[in-house]
This record gives structure tokens, sequence and C-alpha cells, in this order.
């Protein structure tokens, strides 16, 4: 679940690339069964993008739930809630704001990602070109850096945003965790 925060990038891409192209297991999987194909395609951006960003989504859901109070979970059950009932009456409730941090570290971490997507569907304008990837190639371009620095301050722009959003949404879980 964590390998992927702590590979190379462009390890976690090639090995997507394996997995999901035309001739990976998943990827023929995929193409027979549903269609899909990832390799080289805004789908496998999507994915490339999911992959690296999910360690981190999954870290802070997982501390969220970890610290909702099992006294409340304990009292739920003891008033007749099943397992379901008392996860969805209880835990889910309480660790939203951590679920919503979550989310948002998850798609900030993907919105950046730029190894494992330049290694699996390329640079591909109009296709697979992500925001990274458009800042890389201006700025191989000449004459491209006055597009790339508007590029960058939309990139800061966008992370900035959600590392307010993600410290107000865990600073209003502590709060709901402290009383």
């Amino acid at each position: 679940m964590h390998l992927p925060l702590v590979l190379p990038p462009v390890v976690t891409g090639y090995l997507l690339l394996i997995a999901f192209g035309r001739r990976g297991i998943l990827g023929q999987t995929f193409e027979n069964c549903c269609g899909l194909v990832f390799s080289f395609r805004w789908t496998g951006a999507a994915l490339a993008a999911g992959v690296m960003g999910f360690p981190l989504m999954v870290r802070a859901i997982r501390l969220s739930i970890e610290a909702v109070d099992r006294r409340l979970e304990d009292a739920a059950a003891t008033l007749g809630s099943g397992r379901l009932g008392v996860f969805f009456a209880v835990t889910l409730p309480l660790s939203v704001p951590g679920l919503l941090a979550g989310v948002v570290l998850g798609f900030a971490k993907a919105l950046g990602e730029f190894g494992a997507t330049i290694t699996f569907v390329s640079n591909i304008p109009g296709e697979t070109r992500t925001l990274p990837a458009a800042i890389y190639t201006l700025t191989q371009t000449p004459g491209g850096d006055a597009a790339a620095g508007r590029l960058v301050l939309i990139a800061v722009a966008l992370s900035l945003a959600a590392l307010v959003a993600s410290e107000l949404l865990a600073r209003r879980l502590a709060t709901r965790i402290s009383g």
C-alpha cells in the first residue's frame, strides 16, 4: 500500500507499464473485458496519479479512523448496533475531517505527479500531458519560460490551497477528538 510513497516514481511508472500496458496481464484484462486502455492514454495518466497519491490518502484516513474513541464505538455496540452500524453511525462521521484531509493530500500529490506519469503514459499533447509535464516541456522550449512561469504559479496556488484545506481539516479533526 505504501510502496509508491518510497519507490522512485519512475520505478512505479515502469511497474504500471509492465502490469497495465497492452501486453501486461492487467492491461490485457481491462482491454478485453471493458475496452479500457491505460498505456499512453489519459486513463493511464489518471491511474498513475492515483497510484502515487493513494498512499498519502490512506495514511491520513487510517490515522483519522484510529483516532476515533473506541469507547464511543463500544457504547454504540452495547446499544444494539452491529459492526457496520457502528462504523456508519459513529466511526465514519467522526473521521470525516481526516477522510477529507486524506483526499485533499492525495489529490495534491496526484496533481504534481511527474515521474510515474511520464514513464507510463509519456507526454502526448492533448492526451497525457499533465501540469508538471507541460511545465517540463515549456522549460525545454525556447521562449517557453513565461508560459512555464504561469503554470508554475497555478501549480503553487493549487498546492497551497490543498495544504491549507488539509491543515484546516486536520485542525477540525483534532478539535472534534479533544472535545
